[in-house]
């Protein structure tokens, strides 16, 4: 790894240890609200969930430090380990043990995560990519999310509710995180610039519908549910147009084609297990 890449994943280590810490905080303060009040008033009343707010601005701070230097592909995994960070601490909040197959899997996550990055090597893409390559992945993208919004405002089960209300605010997260690594190489030419960009403004709007989805998940239904899909719809959405339209691509070969499957596919199964028993902690 070069420098800047050593400095991308410091940061995004950083960044998902504040997240985790958001994340504990507004869980708790989400999941505490009825869903006949309303979500938004009640949370701004809320003095855990404005520390989580603060945590969230700190892990976005260094997300964006992380995307200057590194790839999407290698940022956005990483981002992930904040289960394993928000495991002692949801643990530690509940004054409740952790069990040691809980660790075991944790300990499994971190391994793939590593094999991820060290054997898949992900390249810097295209970040200055012009409109017409955003064009037909984020139509597919938006269209896809669009549908699961309406499933899951139209369904009558809480659980499944939750879990599409996550999985497209994880996903919108995700898109913003490849809107910012555009956004990022804008202030080079002036504040000017970065507002008069679309991608700025969409950037902005993901993020905060993003964020609303996010709490709408955590109070609609159980956290076994809207965590997961929060946790792994940010990591593949981001890689889609990561891969689609910023031209990022993994450095190996065939035989470490198959390790980053297998590593993908533990990193999937580990993150829904991780997820489950923080929301039952």
């Amino acid at each position: 790894m070069s420098n800047h890449e050593v400095g991308a994943v410091a940061c995004a280590l950083i960044a998902a240890l504040l997240f985790a810490l958001a994340a504990v905080a507004q869980q708790h303060a989400a999941a505490a609200i009825p869903e006949d009040r309303s979500l938004m008033g009640s949370l701004m009343r809320s003095p855990r969930w404005w520390a989580g707010v603060v945590g969230d601005a700190g892990g976005f701070a260094m997300q964006v430090a992380a995307l200057a230097l590194g790839a999407v592909l290698l940022v956005q995994p990483i981002l992930v380990s904040m289960l394993i960070f928000a495991l002692p601490l949801s643990a530690r909040l509940n004054k409740r043990r952790i069990a040691p197959s809980t660790w075991a899997t944790a300990i499994a996550l971190a391994v793939a995560l590593a094999v991820f990055l060290i054997v898949g090597d992900p390249t810097q893409g295209n970040t200055t990519a012009p409109l017409r390559d955003w064009i037909p992945p984020l139509t597919a993208l938006l269209a896809t999310l669009a549908v699961a919004l309406v499933v899951g405002v139209k369904s009558a089960d809480p659980t499944r509710r939750a879990l599409l209300f996550g999985a497209v605010g994880g996903a919108l997260f995700g898109l913003a995180a490849a809107l910012t690594s555009y956004v990022t190489g804008l202030f080079d030419d002036g504040l000017g610039h970065v507002l008069g960009s679309w991608q700025t403004w969409a950037l902005i709007a993901s993020g905060v519908i993003g964020l609303y989805l996010q709490q709408r998940a955590y109070q609609a239904g159980p956290l076994v549910a809207s965590l997961p899909a929060v946790t792994i719809a940010e990591p593949l959405a981001a890689a889609f147009i990561g891969i689609t339209v910023l031209d990022e691509r993994l450095r190996t070969d065939n035989l470490g084609l198959l390790a980053i499957a297998i590593a993908v596919i533990t990193m999937c199964a580990t993150t829904i297990q991780l997820s489950r028993v923080e929301a039952e902690v």
